[in-house]
């Protein structure tokens, strides 16, 4: 069962907005290849504030996601894209359906 989650909010730059909805949407196949990622959701709450959720059976699944390939991207892309540093929350999930 997943017991740990990551909140991921980014907010991208003015006129970036269409650019990181397409570099979640790419990110999709490298979350598909991490075997402890159990779900991930690339999504979009507002018109320039994204978002990426994701869950884990085990603390340590959620370290090596951290150390991953798309958080790598991210970074490397942050600058051209995001208005501001990515904020990221630890979840501790209480209920899962």
């Amino acid at each position: 069962m997943e017991k740990f989650a990551l909140l991921a909010r980014v907010e991208a730059k003015p006129g970036k907005e269409a650019e990181v909805a397409a570099f979640l949407k790419s990110a999709l196949p490298l979350a598909a290849a991490e075997p402890d990622t159990v779900r991930w959701y690339g999504l979009q709450i507002n018109e320039n504030t994204f978002g990426i959720f994701d869950t884990f059976e085990t603390e340590d699944g959620r370290k090596a996601h951290l150390q991953g390939q798309i958080a790598a991207a991210l970074m490397a892309n942050a600058a051209e894209l995001l208005a501001k540093d990515p904020v990221i929350e630890f979840v501790d999930l209480l209920a899962v359906k």
